[in-house]
């Protein structure tokens, strides 16, 4: 286990190396932002080795001491137990994967321009963070790592810096996710003062033995804790800032806003899993949020016209079930999903990305149509990703994720949190299948040119096989570190029920899709055609209007105050020493004009004067 820091060094050094040396040749910069990551990846692999042979116990390594204030002490130290390792695993195994195709889209994408290495060296960067964020064993390093990966989210989206759409979407994720943040802050600083430790497992081991179930300090420290988790995790009311994350290049759409940062959140409600089973006001809130933000990005997801927006939706949705199961404490299953959702999600993304370059950079998906002729890689690989996302059964990951979701909510007493998953569940069937079939299938309007290569080959192949029933049999190593949970409350039958139940409403999502989007459409036409059908959609396609809602409550009344005390007396009286310099400093400069009179004079006019005061003084 001494080589733990090795998976975190590897991303360090790639992105210090590119960030030292940006005009490094295109490949150059490839093979040290990849290779980085692919020796993590071994190292990742060689760790699940060792952990299957040991005793599935947590290991603890210190690296140095970090803090030290009085009788305070912290290490940096890093924790590996069942849960950091399955997180390591999938941001180092998919991480790899879309670097790899990463170094295809790019070359393509940028078509000579300067930047391939800077892409990398913010890349590595955000791997080291996350690596960071999950293996830290004290919340303060958890929170340096939970800003790593903020920043470079803010670096990656604002990456096409030119265009002032990307540099405000850039600027309104970091906005969004630092309330969240400031939540998390607070947080820290109320378990700090309460016990005067950090440290994840002293906190949780104390926590139990100071607070009751239902302590309000619990709730409160509890409460901060998930306003944390729903800025990363992009849940309601701070999920506004995904949708428009998408101007980033698609790799990172892949890696950061769908296979790892979002599901940051999660982790953290998991780890701090025994804080919240003492709050249960705010678990409930936790399982209400995830429910409410899935069934909103579902509808949200189904009036989208852009390719990436549709999958941001979608992945806004499948982190509200995983929130939806950490809530009614299925714990386990909410992080399996986690993983599940990394391989098919990443799968889309990069998928979505070998189209958008096939077409020519287009991302509306009513401009394209009948690709599956010309694209018959992205059309399999997209077939295997949306049932994989519509959880179809037996056959794809996602089943067997998913269903445990809703079976568990069923079982543990939440019937009405459980209907309006089947809900989203129905929803997730047709707008996926309502872009495949529009993207896909129908008539072709744009000759795209087929991807080639090996880095663009291998990640979707690999993790379409792992959006397969084949993901479903990897199963984290979470037994010793989070509990079971509440027991059942029906048996065998019910659940078999259930489970068909859920798979029923699966494929009535993909035929409700069929009959709507494949043919001529005339049905789905007419509906949107009749002005109440119009409306619905404009309200569907702006996302509930929720930024237009904070447009009005937070933005125009801040303006507003802003212009009403613009030319307040403080703000004139310190303005007004700066205004003098300013002044001063013109005044002088006019004396510098270039012209050999003018100085000729102001000397002979010095002289004259100091001479007159010597001979007044």
């Amino acid at each position: 286990m001494n080589i733990l820091p090795l998976i975190v060094l590897f991303p360090l050094l790639g992105a210090l190396i590119l960030a030292f040396n940006p005009r490094l040749p295109n490949r150059l910069a490839a093979l040290v932002g990849v290779g980085s990551i692919g020796l993590s990846a071994l190292v990742m692999v060689w760790l699940n080795w060792l952990f299957y042979l040991g005793d599935g116990g947590g290991f603890t390594q210190t690296l140095w001491q970090w803090v030290t204030v009085g009788d305070f002490r912290m290490g940096f130290t890093l924790y590996l137990d069942g849960l950091s390792l399955t997180m390591i695993s999938v941001i180092t195994g998919v991480g790899f994967l879309i670097h790899l195709f990463a170094s295809w889209y790019m070359e393509k994408d940028l078509e000579g321009a300067p930047g391939y290495a800077r892409f990398f060296a913010y890349m590595n960067l955000f791997v080291f963070s996350m690596l960071l964020l999950v293996l830290g064993d004290n919340l303060l390093l958890l929170y340096l790592g939970w800003e790593g990966v903020g920043l470079c989210s803010y670096l990656l989206i604002g990456y096409y810096y030119q265009s002032e759409y990307n540099a405000w979407c850039a600027f309104k994720a970091f906005i969004v996710t630092r309330i969240g943040d400031v939540f998390l802050a607070i947080g820290l600083f109320l378990l700090f003062t309460r016990f005067g430790t950090l440290d994840i497992q002293q906190l949780l081991q104390q926590a139990p033995q100071v607070w009751q179930e239902g302590d309000l300090m619990a709730e409160v420290a509890a409460l901060m804790l998930l306003g944390g988790a729903l800025g990363k995790s992009a849940q309601l009311p701070l999920h506004t800032w995904l949708a428009d994350a998408m101007a980033g290049p698609t790799p990172v759409s892949a890696l950061i806003h769908a296979a790892t940062m979002v599901t940051a959140g999660v982790y953290l409600i998991a780890r701090t899993h025994t804080i919240f089973e003492l709050a249960p006001f705010t678990l409930s809130l936790v399982a209400l949020i995830g429910l409410l933000t899935l069934l909103v990005a579902g509808f949200t997801a189904l009036a989208q016209t852009d390719i990436k927006r549709v999958l941001a939706y979608s992945t806004m949705s499948q982190i509200g079930y995983m929130f939806l199961a950490l809530g009614v404490q299925a714990w386990d299953v909410a992080i399996f999903h986690l993983m599940i959702h990394a391989f098919f999600k990443a799968l889309l993304f990069l998928t979505s990305g070998s189209v958008i370059i096939a077409c020519h950079h287009e991302q509306n998906i009513f401009k394209m149509g009948g690709l599956w002729r010309s694209l018959k890689l992205p059309y399999a690989c997209f077939l295997i990703g949306g049932a994989a996302l519509s959880a179809l059964p037996l056959v794809t990951a996602g089943f067997y994720s998913k269903d445990e979701i809703l079976w568990l909510t069923f079982d543990h007493g939440y019937s009405l949190l459980w209907l309006g998953a089947l809900l989203g569940a129905l929803l997730t069937s047709i707008y996926t299948f309502r872009m495949i079939f529009i993207v896909f299938h129908g008539r072709e309007q744009i000759h795209p040119h087929a991807g080639r290569g090996i880095a663009h080959h291998l990640p979707l192949l690999a993790l379409a096989l792992l959006s397969t029933f084949v993901g479903g049999m990897i199963h984290p190593p979470l037994a010793n570190v989070l509990p079971a949970g509440p027991e059942g409350q029906y048996g065998h039958l019910i659940r078999v029920l259930t489970e068909v139940l859920a798979a029923v409403v699966a494929l009535v999502g993909v035929g409700i899709a069929a009959a709507l989007f494949l043919g001529r459409r005339r049905l789905i036409g007419n509906l949107m055609e009749a002005k109440e059908g119009d409306r619905l959609r404009r309200f569907f396609y702006s996302g509930f209007a929720f930024d237009w809602l904070y447009e009005r409550i937070t933005v125009r009344p801040f303006l507003f105050i802003a212009r009403l005390h613009r030319r307040d007396w403080v703000n004139s009286l310190v303005n007004m020493w700066p205004a003098l310099a300013l002044g001063l400093n013109d005044l002088l400069l006019g004396t510098q004009n270039g012209r050999l009179r003018w100085y000729a004079a102001v000397m002979t006019g010095g002289a004259v004067s100091m001479l007159f005061l010597l001979l007044l003084f």
